[in-house]
């Protein structure tokens, strides 16, 4: 893990686009398809300075992904990483987890490509591909589906969580990060869904829901 950081804020623009992209994935999912390709492009182009704009693996952006790992009560056989970016929270899972089969997928071609080769230089064992999560169709469903700093899919993220998984929700800067949202609204859109709340962070930076075992 890299060392702590400074990083600038996000700014107004940023913030209000993620607000934009969070609520229509929560209340609106069927905007997705309008929103998906300028979504695509937007994360294209900024792909090759990511890490240095957001922080990368720095000590700050992953402590609320090991705080809320740490309210699992086992360890993850499958684990998927949903908009994994540059694969920080995949890369992390899998050296959290060495035994797991860890896969990140993402919409952006450019940020897939940065993290497979973070993940060869690192001989991580993570799996990276494109992957758009409205269509995502794996054969099996996962013990633990991750979302970082990431808009909310319901529907699709609930559909994937097997029976004792775990989803985990990540704001690394609270309500301060671009795609945030609230606990309440994730406890009730997951609770809709058959997942019950399991920890909240009253900083707003995670969340975390798990599917009662069969």
């Amino acid at each position: 893990m890299e060392p702590t950081a400074q990083r600038k804020p996000p700014g107004p623009v940023a913030r209000t686009i993620g607000k934009l992209i969070t609520r229509a994935a929560a209340y609106a999912p069927w905007t997705w398809r309008l929103l998906r390709t300028p979504v695509r492009r937007f994360f294209d182009r900024l792909a090759p300075g990511w890490d240095a704009r957001v922080g990368g693996d720095t000590e700050a952006r992953l402590a609320p992904l090991g705080a809320a790992l740490a309210h699992m009560e086992q360890e993850p056989r499958r684990a998927l990483d949903i908009g994994t970016g540059t694969g920080t929270g995949a890369l992390f899972i899998a050296s959290r987890y060495p035994g797991a089969d860890v896969l990140g997928i993402d919409l952006s071609e450019a940020m897939i490509s940065e993290a497979k080769e973070k993940a060869r230089s690192r001989g991580s064992s993570a799996r990276f591909e494109v992957a758009d999560i409205a269509t995502f169709d794996p054969p099996e469903p996962y013990d633990l589906v991750l979302m970082m700093n990431m808009p909310p899919f319901f529907e699709q993220v609930s559909a994937l969580v097997a029976p004792g998984g775990y989803v985990v929700a990540i704001a690394s800067r609270g309500a301060g990060t671009p795609f945030y949202t609230p606990a309440a609204t994730l406890e009730r859109g997951f609770g809709r869904r058959g997942l019950r709340t399991v920890a909240t962070d009253p900083g707003g930076t995670h969340y975390v829901a798990e599917r009662p075992p069969a």
